[in-house]
């Protein structure tokens, strides 16, 4: 599995609905485990962005149609990125 850090911003819709904030991010995380997805962390934030989650995706595909799942609520929009652990960027160095 691929490990990913998305950060999440809340649109004006989402900003409105705040108060159900852990309701949506716990049905979004109930779905996308049932799509075989495994949540390491989701932490809101202050700063730039509201929310950052950790998880880990069964494939690049999945990964986007998860991303899409969440975003058609229309309550975030998110930035993504392809996180490697330390063992992860050995192997890629190795191919230097």
């Amino acid at each position: 599995m691929a490990t990913y850090v998305v950060l999440y911003k809340f649109t004006d819709q989402g900003a409105r609905d705040i108060k159900s904030t852990v309701q949506h991010a716990n049905e979004a995380r109930a779905e996308n485990e049932r799509r075989g997805f495994k949540v390491l962390g989701l932490y809101w934030t202050e700063g730039r962005f509201d929310l950052v989650a950790i998880v880990d995706a069964p494939d690049e595909q999945a990964m986007l149609a998860g991303l899409f799942n969440v975003a058609s609520a229309g309550n975030v929009r998110s930035e993504t990125l392809r996180a490697f652990s330390a063992d992860e960027m050995q192997v890629v160095l190795q191919k230097m």
